[in-house]
């Protein structure tokens, strides 16, 4: 069954970061202000600034 049989996590994360924003900041791990919207999703750290997902 490839990647979904239960042994490969790591195509399981690449999918949910695509579609799943942080929470908080890899930089300092502040909890981050998280806007989602139908087409894309932005999260800002009041220190390290805005990431957005590819799209």
């Amino acid at each position: 069954m490839g990647d979904l049989d239960g042994n490969d996590h790591a195509a399981c994360a690449r999918r949910l970061a695509l579609v799943d924003p942080p929470r908080f900041c890899a930089a300092c791990a502040r909890r981050m202000v998280v806007q989602v919207t139908p087409v894309r999703w932005t999260a800002r750290c009041s220190r390290h600034g805005e990431i957005a997902s590819a799209r």
